[in-house]
């Protein structure tokens, strides 16, 4: 590895770990810490965002999710937004210091997704022991669309690339 990849895999790995350390300091957080209702309710009345939302319901690991109850109904949305973003972003960093090593495309693309779902995997088994939060498989799947959206993305730009070599 030349002195260019080598610092350039060293500035993504330590990008790495420390959105990693973030996500562990979120999921470290009671859910009482990341309420996001009470902020809803200081915005916008539930009689004028129930207009706005989409009148469905659903069952999700047990719980009714439903337009009735709509800060709880965005706050889902919300939420599970911030999961595929997060390893979404996760991924995006771990496969960018792998490209930087003699590991070819594929590689690091497959090595990159399945550490990135470890760590998803890990970050759920986390919550499971912080009050007020669950660790469920159901939101490491969640987490996957981001993982998986980003291995597409870099698969898509390795066959661009390619084509126009």
């Amino acid at each position: 590895m030349n002195v260019l990849h080598k610092r350039s895999f060293l500035i993504w790995l330590i990008l790495a770990v420390v959105w990693m350390g973030f996500v562990f300091y979120k999921s470290s957080q009671t859910y009482a810490d990341q309420d996001l209702r009470p902020s809803f309710a200081a915005f916008i009345t539930e009689e004028t965002l129930q207009k706005y939302i989409p009148h469905i319901e659903f069952d999700y690991d047990g719980q009714h999710v439903t337009w009735k109850q709509p800060y709880d109904f965005v706050e889902y949305f919300i939420r599970k937004g911030a999961h595929v973003a997060e390893f979404a972003l996760l991924c995006f960093l771990i496969l960018k210091s792998l490209y930087a090593t003699s590991l070819s495309a594929i590689s690091a693309v497959a090595i990159g997704g399945i550490a990135t779902f470890l760590y998803a995997c890990s970050d759920e088994w986390h919550q499971s022991f912080v009050p007020g939060r669950t660790g469920h498989f159901q939101d490491v799947l969640v987490d996957s669309i981001g993982i998986v959206l980003v291995m597409a993305g870099f698969l898509l730009a390795r066959i661009r690339r390619r084509k126009n070599e």
